[in-house]
């Protein structure tokens, strides 16, 4: 069953592109502030998380973008609409967290083997501040990323953790070195170079799973048992043979092979088949079109549908 003219469904990117504006917003204060206290405080560990703020203002504009042109309506030359775009965002978003991870990386090396003051004690309270900021931040980006499945508001929002831990590792290492005293001056350059590592793994462990939306993944197996439970349940389907469930942006198409009676007619099966996609659109389950492939069933007995 094709896509009929005129269709739309419910699920619109519009709100969720402002999503990432809230980011560059955030974002903007906070490297200011972090750069300024990083500087007039001698502790390159707070510079870093300034650097690595701003490089996160870049990734959500990104991800605005991507967002933006998910949500342009499919033509003739794109059936299948412009989904793929907010797949691509989230991609560039993973190779901004790893090129965060690797510029902060080389310049805290840089500062550890160079001499420098102790960090002034007014930093930790930049810190808690830019902790408490960006993990707000990051769950809410992220409940919002899980409740759409949108993989590049969930890089956004990893983006954003991401800054968090940098900024607890500059906590911890600014701490030690001001207990510490002289000869720890570079603890909160080491600290700034372990953030690294974690920065990097959430960056590659971000760049897999958006691939995989490129790559047209499966869904999670629960996903295809939903839909042929949903198909199943249609009375006329005595049985669904083959179900393909592909993702682009936000939503879903299915391509699914029911069984009717052999001895139905066109007319009669063309109309089950018209009623499977109904439900299958209907149901909460973000899908924006199901393409339905009717098959006479091998016995050519219908079964009773509740």
């Amino acid at each position: 069953m094709g896509r009929e003219s005129g269709d739309t469904d419910s699920f619109s990117n519009t709100s969720l592109s402002r999503v990432p504006l809230v980011g560059v917003a955030v974002n903007t204060m906070l490297a200011s502030l972090k750069i300024l206290a990083g500087v007039f405080g001698n502790s390159y560990a707070l510079i870093a998380d300034g650097i690595e703020s701003t490089a996160d203002i870049v990734t959500s504009l990104v991800v605005w973008g991507g967002l933006r042109v998910a949500e342009t309506p499919a033509n003739e030359r794109h059936p299948y609409g412009y989904g793929k775009a907010e797949a691509l965002a989230g991609v560039v978003a993973a190779l901004g967290i790893l090129v965060a991870a690797v510029v902060i990386a080389v310049q805290a090396i840089r500062e550890i083997l160079t001499p420098h003051h102790l960090p002034h004690w007014s930093t930790l309270l930049v810190l808690l501040l830019v902790v408490a900021t960006k993990e707000s931040l990051a769950r809410w980006t992220s409940r919002v990323g899980e409740k759409a499945d949108s993989v590049s508001l969930q890089a956004d929002a990893w983006h954003h953790r991401a800054d968090a831990i940098s900024s607890i590792a500059a906590f911890i290492g600014i701490s030690i070195a001001l207990i510490g005293g002289a000869g720890y001056e570079p603890a909160d350059d080491w600290a700034a170079l372990v953030a690294c590592v974690v920065i990097g793994y959430s960056g590659v462990r971000l760049l897999v799973m958006t691939s995989r939306d490129i790559l047209d993944a499966a869904p999670p197996k629960e996903t295809e048992e939903q839909v042929r439970a949903l198909a199943a349940g249609v009375r006329g389907v005595l049985a669904v043979e083959k179900c393909r469930i592909r993702k682009s942006g936000t939503v879903l198409f299915v391509e699914i092979h029911i069984e009717v009676d052999g001895g139905a007619t066109v007319d009669e099966g063309h109309r089950i088949g018209g009623v499977v996609r109904s439900v299958l659109r209907g149901a909460d389950l973000r899908i924006a079109d199901a393409f339905v492939h009717i098959e006479p069933h091998a016995q050519g007995v219908e079964e009773t549908r509740v």
